[in-house]
């Protein structure tokens, strides 16, 4: 599998694209033309009744849209999490209650740190009006994360031509809009929240347990790696000594 990383530019707005092609074959370079971008795509009232309408035919009854009378609509989004980095929450609340304010104080600055499993999904029902950073804050009220919304980023996944493409939306875009033009098929269109990595990781947008934490983790990894390097050292090592006697037996 390889990864490539195209960027598009078009009215003034900026894309980025990450894609995974599925094929152990030489890449064959395309333009990023080729991705759908369904943000773009302008629907009139009477044709977002008709998508409406040709949506909840191809959907389950539980998770049909439904039109307002204001034009607007509301319906569900699936987000499933890919997450690298541990998520933050609150302590738990000692059911005896502290004499000591400043103990307690010191206890509700404690927060656990854990990773959510690989496929953790959420359903949310929203608007058509809602936009990417209200879904984030809603996802992480969900799970009662406090971590600051701005580390996490709402990306499109999309499938074209065996190629596997994320995009990362911006915080204005409409979720549900995008899920209305992509129709109720998790392949033809799936959102994902990933960590917002924009480049070099601002370490100053955590806080001094999560670093800890991290510490730890790289720490853990470091000595993985020295164990498998001086490993892979010692086979080769005595592989060649075994040669050497071989050439240095009698007869």
């Amino acid at each position: 599998m390889t990864w490539g990383r195209t960027a598009s530019e078009e009215d003034g707005s900026s894309s980025e694209y990450f894609t995974a092609h599925t094929s152990f074959f030489r890449e064959v370079r395309g333009s990023a033309d080729e991705q759908i971008d369904w943000g773009k795509q302008k629907l009139t009232a009477g044709e977002i009744q008709h998508k409406v309408k040709e949506y909840n035919a191809q959907t389950n009854s539980n998770l049909y849209m439904v039109v307002n009378k204001d034009g607007s609509y509301t319906g569900f989004i699936k987000v499933h999490f890919q997450l690298v980095r541990p998520i933050s929450l609150p302590p738990r609340q000692s059911l005896c209650s502290s004499q000591d304010e400043d103990q307690r104080g010191r206890r509700m600055k404690r927060r656990t740190s854990f990773y959510l499993p690989k496929d953790t999904a959420k359903h949310l029902h929203i608007s058509s009006r809602t936009r990417v950073r209200e879904v984030i804050e809603a996802l992480l009220n969900k799970f009662t994360v406090v971590d600051n919304p701005a580390k996490f980023a709402l990306f499109e996944r999309t499938e074209r031509h065996s190629q596997v493409c994320m995009r990362k939306l911006s915080a204005d875009e409409c979720p549900l809009y995008l899920r209305l033009c992509a129709g109720p098929s998790e392949k033809v269109l799936s959102l994902v929240l990933k960590e917002n990595n924009t480049g070099d990781v601002n370490w100053d947008a955590f806080s001094f347990p999560e670093l800890c934490n991290f510490l730890r983790i790289l720490k853990r990894e470091e000595e993985e790696h020295v164990r498998q390097i001086v490993k892979r050292y010692a086979l080769a090592r005595d592989v060649m000594k075994q040669a050497m006697a071989k050439i240095n037996a009698p007869g």
